[in-house]
């Protein structure tokens, strides 16, 4: 274990500000991990992190406030958090707003807005933004029904190991002809071949 990365490390250099240390720290506190559980700190630690644009730090505070740890439940917190991370890039924070809106939780729920951010998450890779993203193309919610747009989507997902994907995947695959089938997994090595072109 390297000096950031023990608990003494870690304090001091949050202490001193840097934000990586106070994300690190933070989520130690947050998950129990090699100090004793407390919320509270974690998310005095992650808030420091946060107010400094560190990207992760914003997404858990984002979390932690939308669900109510270590902080009093507040929807419109956790959405503002969540945002910062999303719109910065994180794949992460642009999954789990996408979902807020999608199903609205703490936000009204708008599924344009939630295709939005989802896809965003979805083009970088992330498997769980995919199977998402190919569930609301196959039910029509923020886009027009469509199963190829689905199959694609889940394709994505199951390739990297997402269960539920390949089982809607293979689901859907028998709504579809042999030919769309074959066009949606060529388009599903494209957009993999994009996604990992970036």
């Amino acid at each position: 274990m390297n000096t950031i990365d023990t608990i003494e490390g870690l304090i001091r250099r949050a202490n001193e500000g840097d934000p990586e240390a106070q994300y690190k720290l933070g989520w130690r506190y947050a998950a129990g991990r090699n100090v004793t559980q407390n919320d509270k700190e974690g998310v005095k630690w992650l808030r420091k992190a946060a107010e400094q644009g560190h990207t992760k730090s914003q997404n858990i505070l984002g979390m932690m406030y939308s669900i109510g740890h270590g902080v009093q439940q507040d929807y419109m917190e956790g959405v503002k958090w969540l945002r910062k991370a999303a719109e910065q890039g994180l794949a992460q924070a642009q999954h789990d707003l996408g979902a807020m809106y999608a199903i609205g939780n703490g936000v009204p729920q708008d599924y344009v807005e939630g295709v939005k951010w989802l896809r965003k998450a979805a083009e970088q890779g992330l498997a769980q933004a995919q199977h998402d993203l190919g569930t609301m193309y196959a039910n029509g919610h923020g886009v027009q029904q469509d199963y190829l747009e689905s199959h694609l989507w889940w394709n994505l997902a199951a390739a990297q190991g997402n269960e539920g994907a390949r089982q809607k995947r293979d689901i859907v695959a028998k709504m579809l002809t042999a030919s769309q089938v074959a066009d949606a997994q060529c388009q599903a090595r494209e957009k993999m071949e994009e996604i990992h072109d970036e």
